[in-house]
């Protein structure tokens, strides 16, 4: 059986506003409808997730200003995806719901009362997905001339998780006894400060609101570099991977797993899942077909990726050769995304820029060859699932939730409803 999650990669922002069947963008896209949509329709089709992204700045990185960003609505403009947590969690009964949290700007009392808060409100289904933040323009915005060291930030990472983990731990099982005969709503005995003075950081606590239903959120962390393995392994109950090849996913796997057991972890508490995305039609030829036409129109359009490569890195592409081998290239952003994007030994910056390819699996064909491709993929891979990322709209949500899942469901690798209540007893469940 394999998780399903959905990765809205570019967050609470404009989806499709050129794409045919994206609806009326202009007038709707700070409306939460296509957000509940999703989850809706997901919901129904048995995903235990969705993702929400985020980002805390105006990018510039492609040609030096923000024009292209702004002109093509890419990464810009982004509201923030916490406030749409509570919408979702009324619209829906049983997915979870993922929202990017920043450790390197975010106070740890923010973030573990804005988490025991959301978990509340959602009963027990919301997650942070913890990102350091790998942009020298988002550190600006934060005091900061340039951004911490790619390893560094996970150094401060892993004391904030430290200091969040002991605030929501702050108050004990059975603190809230709510007697109103005996006038007491909390016993004091059960409520303590955490006292916490470290490398990077100092709070007392305790947190001033009892922890949710899961008492500790959901945690999905993103990171590929041996940096990021490592905080993941001791922390993240879900990982985001990006691999084109199953080899290589599976050697990734197989490395977190073991990075968990050395920590004590059981690695069966942490689901993989891999990004992915689904080119769909009713036939084989259909999907083929219209796959080939999306690379024609990538093809045409390659300086979007192009963009997207500056964006992950921090360099700007477009002062690149498009004729010239790409480099190696170092980068103190986001590194695995930098290193999964710009694979592909000795081609051009142009052939790599004009492929159609995401970066992660790419899979073709009618739902039910696609669901073939993907319990092929995951048995080689050993598990744990995939994290759609197609671009979002309303015909991409109905080819997955009403096409693919039921396919899926047919082969036995969409598991029935189960009884877990809560995000983390859903990634538990098997």
């Amino acid at each position: 059986m394999l998780h399903m999650a959905w990765f809205v990669g570019q967050g609470y922002s404009v989806h499709g506003w050129q794409a045919p069947w994206s609806g009326r963008i202009d007038l709707e896209w700070m409306r939460p409808d296509i957000y509940l949509d999703l989850a809706r329709a997901l919901d129904r089709a048995g995903f235990d997730y969705i993702m929400l992204e985020d980002g805390l700045l105006m990018p510039d990185s492609y040609g030096g200003t923000p024009e292209w960003f702004l002109k093509n609505a890419w990464m810009v403009p982004k509201a923030d995806p916490m406030a749409l947590v509570p919408l979702i969690g009324q619209a829906t009964t049983r997915i979870g719901i993922v929202a990017t949290m920043t450790t390197s700007f975010t106070p740890p009392f923010t973030a573990a009362r804005l988490g025991a808060t959301l978990d509340h409100l959602t009963d027990g289904r919301f997650g942070f997905n913890i990102v350091t933040a790998h942009n020298e323009r988002s550190a600006q915005n934060f005091g900061l001339d340039e951004h911490y060291e790619h390893d560094l930030r996970y150094e401060m990472a892993d004391e904030w998780m430290d200091v969040v983990d002991a605030l929501w731990s702050s108050w004990e099982d059975g603190a809230i006894v709510a007697d109103a005969d005996g006038g007491t709503f909390a016993d004091v005995t059960k409520v303590h400060p955490i006292d916490h003075a470290g490398r990077f950081y100092k709070c007392r606590g305790p947190l001033n609101v009892a922890p949710g239903p899961q008492r500790r959120p959901v945690i999905c962390q993103a990171g590929g570099s041996p940096a990021g393995r490592g905080f993941a392994s001791r922390h993240a109950d879900t990982i985001l991977a990006r691999y084109r090849d199953a080899d290589a996913a599976k050697t990734f796997r197989d490395d977190i797993r073991a990075r968990m057991a050395a920590h004590g972890r059981d690695p069966d508490d942490c689901k993989i899942l891999y990004l992915m995305t689904a080119t769909l039609a009713e036939t084989d030829d259909l999907a083929r077909a219209r796959f080939a036409h999306q690379g024609e129109e990538v093809a045409a359009n390659f300086e979007h990726k192009l963009a997207f490569m500056s964006y992950a890195s921090g360099k700007d592409f477009s002062k690149l050769d498009l004729d010239a081998p790409l480099p190696e290239i170092r980068t103190n952003a986001a590194q695995a995304s930098t290193k999964a994007l710009t694979a592909g030994s000795g081609k051009t910056l142009r052939e790599i820029a004009s492929e159609n390819a995401s970066g992660g699996f790419d899979f073709v064909g009618s739902p039910d060859s696609v669901a073939a491709q993907m319990e092929e993929t995951a048995r080689a891979i050993g598990g744990d699932g995939f994290l759609i990322s197609n671009p979002l709209t309303r015909h991409a949500v109905a080819e997955v939730a009403d096409g693919l899942a039921p396919a899926l469901a047919r082969r036995g690798l969409l598991p029935a409803a189960t009884p877990a209540t809560t995000l983390r007893q859903r990634l538990r469940a098997f």
